[in-house]
């Protein structure tokens, strides 16, 4: 994770969390559907917004909806519309990986589950520590359905960390006939995409299919200088093997490469503006402050030019204010292979195997040490190399009025992380790309093999008593953490284990008419341990981690119970649906100074209590005459902490205090419509006020962003041509959109806000075979 060195000294002394425990605890309307999700879906034009038939609260959405945000959305902001869901993001596309967080009813993305085809994605950890996120898996037009549930989610889920719900995605399956694609999107910021595929169609006939494409996208940042860009191939291949089995197999390589935007503080913005941003067209100016830093002592660096003086150039009144530049690189490899029954099997299962290669860099130019040829700059790195392979599936029948079905999962991550220092050439020139993989390093502070092994099994009966469904199951996993140092740098190594072989879930679903149904449950999940230097419990002394690892101090897991109720309807052009929950979040960690601070002892993981979320979601989709369409979903959400924080250097009045990055009321609302060959859609989203310390005395105010989309399908027979208009932020409203990009503290400002992107305007040509 891109941390400053200041900024993770201060926070931890402060308690800032490591998990950020708790933070941290919508689909054109006009074809919105009550349909079954236990079944998969067809696709095409359809949108899936409501369940039915589950026990739990779920939606899925299907391409339709990704197909009418702009081009180059993230995946997850096309699911921001649903209830519960908490999407923000720095940039116009939300995909921006820094800047990027989603949460489900007060927990955020570290504690929800992410699959794709079933293939475990991680965490959705900036640092890339077990897995990668959606946009770098899968390229969006690839997506076929995405499901969201907004409880602990799925009990055959591939996740050990799914306290607070899971999304899962599907990709769209090779069409049966030869077919060709070709997206090319331009618009403000110098944006540029252009995506391609060609669908082979069935090869022989009954035989296999497949298709491949290509994605390039580039854009300058909003704001300041710098460039984000993509390159992306997706393949996938259908092999029919007769009867009801068939193999398939995925294949995703992507190269990411992004310039940061400039971490801020409500002083900042007050001061500096919202546009104010890293500085990298002028390295001057940053030698000059970095200068003027070691001269004031505020860096701590030694003094080299005691000419630049004791004053900063205006505006800047230290060297936080702005760096020279940052970037997060990231390059993956991604591949599955298996078998599976399809939807109209007897005996219904999956048996698949995957490999996950990634090489990352979160790069700094940082004030704080000096190249050693005495320029008051270096480039610092925290380096990422993922290894991780495993193999999961299930097998299932109906017997009688039971469905039963067994699965099991198992993957050895091999994980290495360091934190590397590289010279620049001079001061008055850098010599080195931030948009390159760097080399040559001039220190190491620390260097570490994480190995994490995980074993997970679920048992599930699905029983039909008529109106009465019946889900009862559970599942359990042992995940066992492995820590040995290359270059130690003060760091712990070790190993930790957390077994928890029986986590119940039980669900009932009672059918009133064929237009209304009432659905309740309970899910008990526990979260296990992540392998890494800059989070969980490896990111501490020696002495810190074997004080966690025995006596009475040794460390439990997170754990949450979830309680929900809820109903569906349907009725002529209506649907909706109300669901009611409770979540006692258990065990909650947090990393909290076990001294004084003079002495100097690094904080460590500790548990502080629990924290509790009560609230309710309602959805509503509305069918109108003439092709229109209203949707809308509104969300309350309470999430306290239900203790006080005991440090060495005393008590954090967080007791009743609302959970950071939790907003109590959320409402997203679309109006669409369709006809003679037009689309159009409005759609606005609204949250309230977020707190950014755990005391709760700062604050983001809520607003309102809205975005709209207008399009028109040429009457070509059988081949494609759409012109699309998108904009976003429409209004041009100025806000505060992620929080807690460098964690979240006791109390005080800090340096952990974005600026939401302004109005951005785009036109996308899309033309099909």
């Amino acid at each position: 994770m891109r941390m400053r060195i200041r900024m993770l000294a201060a926070g931890l002394l402060a308690g800032t969390s490591l998990f950020t425990a708790g933070a941290a605890f919508a689909q054109t309307a006009t074809t919105a559907t009550l349909v079954d999700d236990t079944q998969p879906q067809s696709g095409g034009d359809e949108i899936v917004v409501i369940g039915k038939g589950e026990t739990r609260q779920t939606q899925t959405l299907t391409q339709g909806d990704i197909a009418l945000l702009v081009p180059g959305t993230s995946p997850l902001k096309a699911i921001e519309k649903l209830p519960g869901v908490n999407f923000q993001g720095a940039d116009p596309f939300g995909a921006y990986e820094w800047a990027q967080r989603v949460s489900i009813r007060g927990f955020n993305q570290n504690q929800l589950g992410f699959t794709l085809d079933g293939i475990p994605l991680g965490d959705a950890s900036y640092g890339n520590v077990n897995g990668l996120h959606i946009s770098r898996a899968i390229i969006s037009e690839n997506i076929e359905q995405t499901q969201v549930s907004q409880g602990s989610g799925s009990i055959g889920a591939q996740a050990t960390n799914n306290l607070g719900g899971t999304i899962e995605f599907r990709s769209r399956d090779p069409k049966s006939t030869f077919g060709a694609d070709l997206n090319a999107t331009g618009g403000s910021d110098n944006f540029w995409r252009v995506f391609g595929r060609v669908d082979t169609g069935e090869i022989t006939p009954g035989g296999p299919s497949a298709y491949v494409s290509y994605l390039h996208s580039d854009t300058d940042k909003w704001k300041g200088w710098g460039s984000q860009r993509l390159n992306q191939v997706n393949a996938k291949i259908v092999q029919p093997l007769g009867g009801t089995l068939r193999g398939v197999a995925t294949f995703d390589y992507s190269d990411r490469r992004e310039n940061d935007y400039q971490d801020m503080s409500l002083g900042m913005i007050k001061r500096l503006g919202y546009n104010w941003d890293n500085i990298s067209n002028n390295y001057a100016k940053a030698i000059l402050v970095s200068d003027v830093g070691a001269n004031t002592g505020y860096t701590g660096a030694p003094v080299t030019n005691p000419a630049a003086g004791t004053t900063y150039p205006a505006p800047f009144a230290n060297p936080d204010d702005a760096y020279y530049n940052a970037a997060g690189l990231r390059r993956d490899y991604l591949g599955s292979a298996g078998i599976e029954t399809t939807s109209d099997a007897t005996v219904h299962g999956t048996l698949k195997g995957y490999y996950h290669n990634n090489h990352g860099q979160g790069l700094w130019y940082t004030p704080y040490v000096y190249s050693p040829n005495g320029t008051p700059m270096s480039l610092r790195t925290t380096e990422y190399d993922i290894r991780r392979g495993g193999v999961f599936g299930d097998v299932g029948t109906k017997i009688g009025i039971n469905d039963v079905t067994v699965g099991g999962w198992y993957e050895r991550n091999d994980f290495r992380q360091a934190r590397r220092y590289y010279a620049l050439s001079s001061r008055t020139d850098p010599g080195r790309d931030s948009l390159s993989f760097q080399s040559d390093p001039f220190a190491t502070q620390w260097y570490w093999k994480y190995q994490t092994d995980t074993v997970q099994y679920y048992v599930q009966d699905k029983i039909d008593l008529g109106a009465l469904t019946a889900n009862l199951g559970w599942k359990g996993f042992a995940v066992t953490n492995r820590a040995t140092p290359i270059v130690a740098g003060g760091l712990a190594g070790g190993k930790i284990k957390v077994t928890d072989w029986f986590q119940p879930h039980v669900g009932l679903n009672y059918r009133l008419t064929e237009q209304a149904e009432l659905f309740g449950g309970f899910t008990q999940v526990t979260r296990a341990f992540v392998s890494a230097a800059t989070s969980g419990p490896f990111a501490t002394t020696q002495a810190g981690f074997d004080a966690l690892t025995s006596g009475s101090t040794k460390l439990k897991p997170e754990a949450s119970d979830t309680y929900e109720v809820g109903g569906r309807y349907r009725s002529g052009i209506f649907t909706g649906s109300l669901a009611g929950y409770y979540v006692n979040f258990r065990n909650r960690l947090l990393a909290v100074t076990t001294s004084a601070g003079i002495v100097g002892n690094p904080a460590i993981l500790q548990n502080v209590g629990d924290a509790r979320s009560v609230g309710f979601e309602a959805t509503g989709d509305v069918r109108l005459p003439i092709g229109f369409g209203v949707f809308a979903s509104y969300s309350y959400n309470d999430s306290t902490y239900r203790d006080n924080v005991v440090t060495a250097s005393g008590v954090i009045p967080t007791k009743g205090k609302t959970v950071v990055d939790s907003p109590k009321h959320m409402l997203k609302g679309e109006v669409t419509w369709k006809g003679e060959g037009f689309n159009a859609r409005v759609g606005a989203n609204y949250m309230s006020k977020r707190y950014f310390t755990y005391t709760n005395d700062q604050y983001v105010d809520g607003r309102v962003v809205v975005d709209a989309t207008l399009g028109y399908k040429f009457d070509l027979g059988g081949r494609k041509l759409e012109v699309q208009a998108n904009a976003t932020n429409l209004f041009d409203k100025k806000y505060i959109s992620t929080i807690g990009t460098n964690g979240f503290g006791n109390s005080g400002d800090n340096q952990t806000l974005m600026v939401g992107a302004p109005q951005q305007f785009f036109l996308t040509l899309k033309v099909g075979l």
